[in-house]
């Protein structure tokens, strides 16, 4: 059983989207711990919609706030504190994706950080990168955070028109496996998940 952990450089990265190929690459089980805003139509919600297989399990949320903010603001607005205590991995045999919330160094309370959150998890990580100026820094930083604290890092996934210079210096700089390159699309459906999910390297 893998536990795989998306998480990205930022916000608007493209983690729900890679998320939903890999559920759909590896058959695997899903998991958003913390859904911070948009509950209508959450991320797990999305990939639900986004996936073609019936073997995948959809767990609930740990916790579900209402505002699209930082978990920590998100449920300070709610009158809620996030412990991490409380965020048990779901029961399963079967691989688990689990989507994080925004980067890694988002505050989920006055103490804890979503890399915190993966640590407690004890889940191996795949990041996601979007290609815009300053990407190289923000993708490097996020990498040399998860290795100082010996977390393993499974790949990452390019997001965005292909930048080889970007993607080139990044790899050979950090060592990263790449699984992946999601392109700009003009849409994203069932039948694209499955697509890449056929191109993408799962181990």
């Amino acid at each position: 059983m893998k536990k795989i952990f998306v998480t990205g450089i930022g916000t608007e990265i493209g983690k729900t989207v890679v998320s939903a190929i890999l559920v759909e690459a590896l058959r695997a089980d899903y998991w958003k711990p913390i859904q911070a805003g948009d509950l209508e139509n959450s991320d797990t919600i999305k990939v639900k919609n986004l996936i073609s297989n019936s073997e995948t399990v959809f767990y609930p949320e740990s916790y579900r706030l209402n505002r699209p903010a930082s978990p920590h603001a998100a449920a300070a607005i709610d009158n809620v504190t996030i412990e991490l205590k409380k965020i048990l991995l779901p029961e399963t045999q079967k691989n688990i994706i689990i989507e994080g919330a925004g980067g890694l160094m988002v505050p989920l309370n006055d103490n804890d950080m979503m890399i915190d959150l993966i640590k407690h998890l004890n889940a191996e990580v795949v990041l996601v990168s979007k290609h815009y100026l300053g990407s190289i820094n923000h993708t490097i930083l996020s990498i040399e955070a998860l290795k100082q604290r010996g977390m393993r890092i499974t790949g990452i996934v390019f997001n965005g028109k292909s930048n080889p210079g970007t993607e080139d210096i990044i790899l050979k700089y950090t060592g990263i496996k790449l699984l992946g390159k999601l392109d700009e699309e003009e849409s994203i459906t069932r039948e694209t998940i499955k697509i890449y999910s056929e191109k993408f390297k799962i181990i």
